[in-house]
């Protein structure tokens, strides 16, 4: 959204925003709002309706999945496909604490969500004849945490309870992500700090136990090259996985038919005591013992 829409945008709220599931912020129809009002709807008190709003305004819900996805993807964020513009459960919907690190190292290079995401009280606006109000960020981390940047809480049926935060101390940034957690018998929130002190205790060059990358990976190329044989024009056919299994189970089948032949041919050409194979076609010399 905030690649795509000027935040002073205004966008009037609509029935369909109202009848979403889940937690909302409190827009109504008929409302005014600029788009930066949506996003710290989002941000700060999980307004699924702001999500279903700003969906509409980026085109509709298909095409704000579609450039979710897209995002992801290009990310490198490869456990992620969305279902729902706010993260409501959704058929085929999924994703991981490793892709979740990815999206708020991001976000938080955005100035703008870094800002948003760190506010603690905004006004929101009525609607009809209701008044404005004030939303308060619902991120218990940022009040609790030394040196907290901000994050997002959330929970579905299926993720059940989750977390996404970071902290920031001697200049040394940490995300912490959470997912299928639960408040007891230790409150996420402390669950989430105590990881982050875990972190930040650590002495400087400690090994990490992985990477977040900055980008999606590139694909292999189609063609491996192999230095040429001595005396070739250097001309090396591409390495095709395929390929290569299609010609093992020719190979399979060859040996095969090979050793059935040489089977059938050693039991036609039986030896005989002198160690010379007999000619089939020859009569054969009665066995004395069966004929007792």
């Amino acid at each position: 959204m905030l690649d795509r829409l000027p935040l002073d945008q205004t966008v009037v709220g609509d029935t369909s925003d109202v009848q979403v599931d889940g937690s909302r912020a409190g827009i109504g129809p008929g409302g005014s709002y600029t788009v930066q009002q949506l996003l710290t709807g989002l941000l700060l008190n999980s307004g699924n309706d702001t999500a279903h709003a700003l969906a509409r305004t980026l085109g509709g819900v298909p095409r704000t999945l579609d450039l979710m996805q897209q995002r992801a993807a290009a990310m490198g964020a490869l456990d992620t496909r969305p279902a729902t513009p706010s993260g409501l459960d959704g058929p085929g919907m999924s994703t991981s604490a490793y892709d979740l690190a990815l999206f708020l190292r991001a976000a938080l290079r955005n100035p703008t969500f870094a800002e948003l995401t760190q506010l603690r009280l905004v006004a929101f606006p009525g609607f009809g004849d209701r008044p404005g109000f004030m939303l308060s960020n619902d991120d218990p981390l940022l009040s609790s945490h030394d040196g907290a940047l901000g994050g997002k809480t959330g929970f579905t049926d299926a993720a059940r309870h989750t977390f996404v935060g970071a902290a920031q101390r001697d200049g040394h940034r940490l995300v912490v992500a959470l997912v299928r957690g639960e408040q007891h018998p230790v409150r996420m929130v402390a669950q989430a700090s105590a990881l982050l002190d875990y972190g930040f205790a650590l002495p400087a060059g400690t090994p990490g136990v992985g990477t977040l990358v900055e980008q999606a990976p590139t694909p292999p190329t189609a063609a491996t090259t192999v230095p040429a044989a001595p005396g070739s024009d250097g001309a090396v056919p591409s390495s095709n996985p395929v390929g290569w299994i299609v010609a093992a189970v020719l190979l399979l089948f060859a040996l095969a038919a090979l050793v059935g032949y040489v089977v059938r041919k050693a039991r036609g050409m039986r030896q005989e005591p002198d160690g010379f194979p007999r000619d089939p076609a020859a009569p054969r010399a009665r066995d004395s013992a069966k004929d007792s």
